[in-house]
């Protein structure tokens, strides 16, 4: 119970996305719940057959951790960001009984080392969202940290780790931000 309780903090941690119909910035467990159903409606599109449980559970609680170490903005995460969120896992999960927290310690760092077919799925519908949410705000979130086309390719090209046709479709249209001039070159 006291797990729960902790883990409702979630929804206070403001993420750098705005939501796609207006201007809000969202919170994590809104984030949470957007990509979960993303990878369920997704899911056919993976490069490979997937345990869409485990994906799930990845998507729901590999954001917990924030609640100790803070989002930090992709581009910008550095191996301490790796070490707080560590040690957040393991305080927030301690929480949990023994048998509970073994498995979500191990499925928190499954999603974190991307070495199997559901945490590369899942990695790519959690960069997805963002993803998709800067564009239709016309890259302002990019903008407003002053990140450049070339950065947006090299943090999102691992989508295609989890689906070469998402990556192709998002590719396409981040060309197209970058035509338009909404995501600059550096």
């Amino acid at each position: 119970m006291e797990f729960i309780v902790e883990i409702d903090k979630l929804k206070n941690i403001i993420r750098k996305s705005q939501h796609f119909h207006n201007n809000r910035y969202e919170n994590d467990a809104e984030h949470s719940w957007h990509i979960a159903l993303m990878a369920v409606v997704l899911s056919e599109h993976s490069n490979e057959k997937l345990d869409m449980l485990k994906v799930i559970k990845m998507l729901l609680i590999h954001d917990i951790v924030e609640i100790d170490a803070g989002d930090v903005i992709v581009y910008n995460k550095t191996s301490e960001n790796s070490k707080e969120e560590q040690q957040a896992a393991q305080r927030i999960f301690s929480l949990l009984p023994e048998d509970q927290k073994n498995e979500f310690i191990k499925i928190w760092k499954e999603f974190e080392e991307r070495g199997t077919a559901e945490a590369k799925f899942a990695a790519a519908v959690d960069r997805l969202e963002p993803v998709m949410q800067n564009m239709h705000h016309d890259c302002s979130t990019w903008k407003k940290f002053n990140i450049k086309y070339e950065q947006v390719i090299s943090i999102n090209s691992k989508i295609a780790d989890g689906s070469k046709t998402i990556w192709n479709y998002i590719k396409e249209k981040l060309d197209a931000c970058k035509e338009s001039g909404l995501l600059t070159k550096t």
